[in-house]
């Protein structure tokens, strides 16, 4: 536990979207002069924790305190009235405007009931000095600068309002290595100004050098608070892992290494995002893509349905180079290439339309003659998915969006199903939709494989990778830096690697 008074509670705050519970009686202490470190797998809970920290949006029940006094914020600039103030991942700069614009959008200082220019820059000056990034002019506009000195201007933003508790949720994340390391300085002199720091990373190092104290939460509940290096990094593993494993999967038929493979990766590598991927996926396999959201997995898939421009490497499929220059060449008969996306509402769907405008969208070369819909081979086409994947509509002609979410899904793993694809890319398909949906989404990618489709399915949701996957290749910063086979897909493992910790062998042992 941790003893001293706390600048600022929560207690028995809980949040419900829906049927889905992101937080339930979460409680956390934290104090002045101190950072305190949240930790939690993918879905624990901190997104929804910070956001009612920070005003955007409101529990639904408990109670938050602020120097021992109850306070409840209506709105981000409520919470920043009352000195709290958030560095989230996205950043929220304004491109086209000046960095001293941006530090000072909220409350720009005023002279004659005009914008006082000089002051504004002074502002800017001190601030971005303050955030250890004085070589940041305050005249440059947002877009010129790269992405890492942008979260610079976001941190000096966030500091300019004078907080007395600062959230940082992934700030290091763009960062370069210098400047994480002026970050690192700055923190650590925050907190001996007395400021009370939040820091959300996925970083185990970063964690260990600059926390106090650190509080787990699992499944949407804080689990224990402790303070920092009291216990070990597998212990740690152990409090953010250690929860009941129900979800239903198919079996697994087992590895069949004598099949060559359908796609192969070799040293695929895209700007500072991607790096040296190798991998091999074989017909009949379902290839899982793990490791802490944000590790390059997205653009790993982006890259092998071709969107991505100036990939190097090689990708071959069935033995043959092919170089992938657009989604429509991925997706083509010789290739074969279909993508999932994890946004259906703005990536996958086009809601207004009708279920069977969206099922036939991709395909429509398959189902037309010299131009012209064949209108019986694309009913034949729709029906035989509707059954195959269950979809509930009461006319494939009613809009899209009036279907429930799952369905909605459904529709859009469909709707490139109608290619019969060889190679099928999955962005995390099942988030946001009912435990029945999903397992039948887990039956349906078994079927598939068994089918011949090589699968490559990236979850965030580590019961899916142990529970649906032959392999998975666990990413980390841009690069694939282990691959799980066999009872090595588990939690303890999985955990581990996507921290980049390494578990020992007398320790690992399987979550049941």
């Amino acid at each position: 536990m941790i003893l001293s008074e706390p600048l600022f509670r929560m207690e028995g705050i809980s949040k419900r979207y829906g049927g889905v519970i992101a937080l339930k009686q979460a409680d956390i202490a934290i104090r002045a002069s101190a950072i305190h470190a949240v930790l939690g797998e993918n879905g624990a809970g901190k997104s929804t924790l910070i956001k009612i920290m920070a005003g955007v949006t409101a529990p639904d029940e408990g109670r938050m305190l602020l120097d021992g006094r109850d306070v409840a914020f209506s709105s981000p600039a409520a919470a920043n009235a009352a000195g709290i103030v958030s560095v989230f991942q996205e950043l929220s700069l304004i491109p086209d405007l000046s960095v001293a614009d941006n530090i000072v959008i909220s409350n720009p200082p005023r002279r004659f009931c005009m914008i006082d220019r000089r002051a504004q820059r002074q502002i800017a000056e001190e601030a971005l000095a303050r955030a250890g990034a004085s070589d940041i002019h305050p005249s440059s506009l947002v877009k010129d600068l790269p992405l890492s000195r942008r979260q610079m201007v976001e941190i000096a933003k966030a500091l300019a309002r004078k907080p007395r508790l600062m959230i940082l949720d992934e700030a290091t994340s763009a960062l370069t290595k210098s400047d994480v390391e002026r970050v690192f300085s700055v923190l650590k002199r925050l907190r001996a100004e007395g400021l009370a720091l939040v820091y959300i990373s996925h970083r185990m190092h970063e964690i260990a050098e600059l926390a106090d104290d650190c509080t787990v939460f699992r499944n949407g509940r804080s689990i224990e608070s402790y303070p920092a290096g009291s216990k070990t990094d597998q212990q740690v593993v152990e409090l953010m892992i250690g929860r009941e494993y129900k979800s239903v999967f198919p079996a697994k038929p087992g590895p069949d290494g004598s099949k060559a493979p359908v796609l192969s990766c070799r040293d695929l590598s895209w700007g500072g995002r991607l790096s040296d991927i190798t991998f091999d996926a074989r017909p009949g396999e379902i290839v899982g893509v793990g490791g802490l959201d944000g590790q390059g997995q997205r653009e790993l898939l982006l890259a092998l349905f071709g969107v991505l421009r100036d990939v190097k490497g090689d990708v071959r499929i069935d033995g043959r180079s092919v170089r992938l220059s657009s989604p429509k060449e991925a997706k083509s008969g010789a290739t074969s290439i279909a993508l999932i996306p994890e946004d259906r509402k703005t990536e996958g769907l086009m809601l207004p339309m009708t279920v069977r405008e969206n099922l036939s969208i991709a395909a429509l070369g398959s189902v037309s003659r010299n131009g012209i819909i064949d209108r019986g081979a694309e009913a034949a086409r729709i029906d035989e998915l509707l059954k195959l994947l269950a979809i509930k509509a009461a006319t494939i002609d009613m809009p899209v969006s009036s279907l429930s979410g799952g369905n909605q899904q459904k529709v859009v793993i469909a709707k490139w199903l109608m290619n019969r694809p060889r190679i099928i890319l999955l962005n995390d398909p099942t988030r946001g939709i009912d435990v029945g949906t999903k397992q039948e989404i887990y039956q349906l990618l078994r079927q598939l494989a068994d089918d011949g489709a090589a699968i490559i399915f990236y979850s965030t949701d580590y019961d899916e990778l142990i529970g649906c996957c032959d392999r998975v290749l666990v990413m980390y910063d841009g690069t694939i830096i282990r691959t799980l086979e066999g009872e090595d897909i588990n939690e303890r493992e999985l955990i581990g690697s996507a921290l980049n910790i390494a578990v020992q062998p007398a320790e690992r042992r399987t979550m049941q």
